[in-house]
């Protein structure tokens, strides 16, 4: 793990690309289950190569994290919020994995494919079944309200940190590190 002050510029540029394109994510999907308009097949084209973008930019984000570490957490935050931040960041990085992944497969079991830029399908990865496809478009919606809950507790924390407590925690995944703050 690194003792640096500060995410990687590249650790900073994943999470800010991926922060727009989850947000992107999230509001195609509500617009996806709330319409039946000619629109809907436009909204699920832009969706499912966007999910699996996501889900190869969690991978490497997930990597990355893993060899590069993260910038150590203010030696005066309370315990409890020490365990609510690295709990936060496991589910994150869980529901970033997890949610492309029941996508690809709800569209498989509904023997759709996923077909991405310049044409490129992917396989399914489970098998045609309306059952399954039933129960996981299920539970692909329920984790997208999950998902959507765990970014507002994020973006709120985020905001408490540079705006509150004032510790370098926002400034260590800003975009634009304060060079001034130590």
């Amino acid at each position: 793990m690194t003792a640096a002050p500060h995410f990687s510029p590249m650790q900073r540029l994943l999470h800010w690309a991926m922060a727009i394109c989850i947000l992107v994510m999230l509001f195609i999907g509500v617009g996806m289950v709330s319409t039946i308009s000619t629109r809907y097949l436009a909204l699920v084209s832009v969706h499912k190569p966007l999910g699996i973008a996501i889900l190869v930019l969690a991978l490497l984000r997930l990597a990355l994290r893993l060899r590069r570490g993260a910038p150590p957490l203010p030696s005066d935050l309370p315990e409890p919020m020490r365990l609510a931040a690295k709990l936060s960041h496991v589910v994150l990085y869980g529901l970033m994995i997890a949610m492309p992944l029941i996508g690809w497969a709800m569209v498989s079991a509904e023997g759709m494919p996923v077909t991405l830029l310049g044409g490129l399908r992917l396989p399914a990865i489970v098998p045609q079944n309306l059952e399954l496809f039933a129960l996981l478009r299920n539970v692909h919606g329920y984790l997208a309200y999950a998902f959507f809950a765990v970014i507002l507790l994020h973006i709120g924390a985020a905001l408490f940190h540079a705006l509150v407590r004032r510790d370098g925690v926002f400034q260590a995944m800003a975009p634009v590190p304060d060079r001034t703050a130590r």
